[in-house]
């Protein structure tokens, strides 16, 4: 017969070496999802690139000797072309007609279009996320207000309203070159996020609406928790792949507007390097030196292509059909 303390010994060993399994949140769940994907993680070294030339341009730019604004002039002909190939000293040559360094325009030109994006994607998504919240959570007035609001800003054409509106900001400060330039990025910033927050705020108000009908939010009225600690504690965490999925995918938008705008002498201006305005200049020399477009041509399309990967990414990452369906 078997001695009872040695079948106890045994059967608590194997209840201790029992595994214990931990659940995983969704945001842990979509970030090993991102691990797994090498397009992703090819996409964020990309992007992490270029973050790190516009943060640290001044440093490259020092440790190369070379400057955005210097006009190298006894290095420009008769005709306006440089006379010297790029070499190590000018690694990209040098801008016809005015001679300055394109290596050092490209690398400072990665600033303000990550600046504007950025900036712009992150207020887009404060207000439409507090938008979204209120519309949804509130309804009555306030919903059909903030309705309102968003179905008058999506009616308004971007183009004609930056047209418009950077010129009359422009006056009110000094003529100066710098200060206009600096001006005008910001208003893009303002512009890009006073109508980029609508399509956010609309899915957000859909999600609340969904999400205010449940028990835990129902249980949270009932026992008297105030409203902004239901909004922020238990609707906020339930948003955040929305949010991210937002951010991902605005800012890729924003860089190519931003060019755009740029390229049509609408968006930034002389003397902030810009790989739009680079663009818009060496359409007249495409033919005899090609280097000049191509460098801030491929510089977009890279970096561009790169955050809509990577937001797709993070899209199917944070998409709970997605994950049933893999894990099915």
């Amino acid at each position: 017969m078997a001695d009872p303390t040695l079948l106890e010994t045994g059967a608590s060993q194997s209840v201790e070496t029992t595994p214990t399994l931990k659940s995983k949140s969704p945001t842990q769940i979509a970030l090993e999802r991102l691990r797994k994907d090498k397009i992703a993680i090819i996409c964020a070294i990309v992007v992490l690139f270029f973050v790190l030339i516009a943060i640290f341009a001044d440093v490259i730019t020092a440790v190369t000797h070379t400057d955005p604004y210097k006009l190298n002039q006894d290095l420009i002909d008769e005709y306006g072309f440089p006379t010297v190939n790029p070499s190590a000293e000018h690694p990209f040559g040098l801008e016809p007609r005015l001679g300055r360094d394109l290596f050092a325009r490209w690398i400072h030109g990665a600033r303000p279009s990550l600046i504007v994006a950025v900036s712009a994607s992150v207020i887009a998504t404060v207000i439409g996320v507090a938008m979204g919240m209120l519309a949804g959570f509130l309804g009555g007035w306030v919903d059909r207000a903030i309705s309102w609001v968003i179905d008058l800003l999506l009616s308004l054409p971007l183009l004609l309203v930056v047209v418009a509106l950077a010129p009359v900001i422009e006056t009110r400060f000094p003529s100066d070159g710098a200060v206009i330039s600096k001006v005008r990025l910001w208003t893009l910033v303002g512009i890009f996020a006073l109508f980029g927050w609508t399509q956010l705020a609309r899915l957000i108000r859909a999600e609340v609406l969904s999400l205010r009908e449940r028990e835990f939010i129902q249980a949270a009225r009932a026992i008297g928790v105030p409203t902004r600690q239901i909004l922020f504690r238990e609707l906020l965490p339930n948003l955040t792949g929305q949010i991210i999925v937002f951010l991902s995918l605005a800012i890729p938008s924003y860089i190519a507007s931003e060019a755009g705008l740029s390229y049509l002498g609408i968006g930034l201006t002389e003397p902030t390097p810009s790989w739009g305005r680079t663009i818009n200049a060496a359409i007249g020399y495409y033919e005899t030196y090609p280097i000049y477009f191509w460098q801030p041509a491929l510089a977009i399309l890279v970096l561009v292509l790169a955050l809509n990967l990577l937001g797709d990414a993070i899209r199917d990452a944070f998409d709970p059909k997605t994950r049933r369906s893999a894990a099915g």
